[in-house]
């Protein structure tokens, strides 16, 4: 171990390729003077930036060689052997020095390129002498030919390609204008699309209201031909019975001891009964002789023509008033008004007559002969609510006879005769 270490080996390059140690062979120790003279140039070269490290071998490693004592030994061949690789270096592309491994690298990769080289070199010889056997004078002649063409065409192109790409600013000039347009339109899309919505919508709720209003003019064009057929004398009036009483607007005419009606009631029906005549005449435009019809409520009087007495169509107490007798007079010229209504319609019909007979404050059932008066004196209650039931019967029948000459279907003297028979039952 001893022995290794005192015999040091000196190592001054390595390999540029892989850094390992080289060590030179003893050949470059004997160069004679020509060499060295040849050799003994610069350490440092123009077109490198480096210098050549100078390495030891040591018990530690590789030692950089210093300027002592060991260097000014060996300098001399330094020098020659650092400048002889530096011309290796400037002569070729390949660094210098080299390890063996990488020295057969080198060799291997070089003789694949020489084959690929002398391959190469081969191909272009067997086309060389082919040229030099052929005349390829004419072929000469038409390269040159089409060599032209293909300027001219190149040419062309080019123009054409200068004219395409004026076209291309143009287009994007355009495109660029097209696409503001484009803008505004989609701006005034949306517009329009909101515009039109609120436009379908103001219109479906027009339709509605549309359907509506037609529903309610239907609606109101029954209603009005409903009207035009319905009667208003009978929707005002409508007489009919309670039991023994002959009613006119519910309220009963008459009275009973079985059934002692308010003298309320009885006032109110008189007002009816007075107000139904009143309309009758003016629809038949009578103007009554010798008396005035004055309907006013539960309070109706007849006015005198003669004297202008007032003769009350009203009772205030019990049933027989032996020193007034107002209302008696007061019922007796309303038989004479409805008297003289009934010869204003027969005048202009023929045919018209009431049910039962008015002759003189009494009421004749003509089918029994049995007459009844109106008055209150000397009378039961059972005959003067039957005579009650007599004039409500008569005026129903004046009452059906206005009516059907206000209407389409005009009623016949059969329909009066119904009306009169339905009113006698009362």
């Amino acid at each position: 171990m001893d022995e290794d270490i005192s015999s040091k080996v000196n190592i001054a390059f390595t390999c540029l390729t892989c850094l390992t140690p080289v060590i030179l062979d003893e050949s470059y120790r004997n160069m004679d003077d020509y060499a060295k003279k040849g050799l003994n140039l610069p350490i440092y070269d123009k077109n490198k930036d480096y210098l050549m490290p100078q390495f030891r071998l040591t018990d530690s490693g590789f030692t950089l060689i210093s300027n002592g004592k060991e260097n000014q030994s060996l300098g001399t061949t330094l020098k020659a052997r650092a400048n002889l690789f530096d011309s290796l270096q400037s002569n070729s592309e390949i660094d210098h020095p080299l390890c063996d491994e990488c020295t057969d690298t080198m060799h291997e990769l070089m003789c694949q390129q020489i084959k690929v080289a002398e391959g190469e070199w081969n191909d272009y010889n067997n086309y060389l002498q082919k040229l030099e056997q052929t005349d390829n004078s004419p072929a000469i002649e038409q390269l040159k030919k089409e060599l032209n063409d293909l300027e001219m065409e190149e040419k062309r192109l080019i123009d054409e390609l200068e004219k395409i790409k004026q076209e291309e600013v143009s287009v994007k000039e355009t495109y660029k204008v097209e696409k503001e347009e484009n803008e505004k339109l989609l701006v005034d899309e949306e517009k329009y699309r909101k515009e039109y919505s609120k436009t379908r919508r103001e219109l479906m709720h027009s339709e509605d209201e549309y359907h509506s209003l037609k529903c309610q003019v239907a609606y109101a064009n029954d209603e009005l031909k409903k009207l035009k057929q319905t009667n208003v004398f009978n929707m005002t009036f409508h007489i009919w019975h309670s039991g023994h009483f002959g009613t006119i607007n519910t309220f009963r005419l008459g009275r009973l001891p079985s059934a002692p009606v308010d003298w309320s009631e009885i006032n109110a029906a008189w007002g009816q009964t007075a107000l139904l005549l009143s309309a009758l005449a003016r629809k038949v435009n009578l103007t009554f002789e010798r008396y005035r019809l004055v309907p006013y409520g539960n309070h109706s009087y007849i006015e005198v023509l003669e004297n202008g007495k007032e003769l009350p169509l009203y009772g205030t107490g019990g049933f027989r008033f032996f020193w007034d007798t107002k209302f008696d007079a007061a019922m007796v010229a309303f038989l004479d008004c409805l008297a003289q209504f009934k010869d204003e319609v027969e005048k202009g019909d023929k045919d018209f007559c009431l049910p039962y007979r008015i002759d003189k404050g009494k009421i004749e059932d003509t089918s029994t002969g049995s007459s009844y008066s109106i008055k209150i004196q000397f009378n039961s209650e059972e005959q003067w609510t039957k005579a009650l039931k007599f004039l409500l019967t008569n005026l129903k029948w004046g009452l059906a006879w206005v009516s059907s000459q206000f209407t389409d279907e005009p009623i016949t003297l059969s329909d009066l005769s119904e009306s009169a028979v339905s009113a006698s039952n009362i």
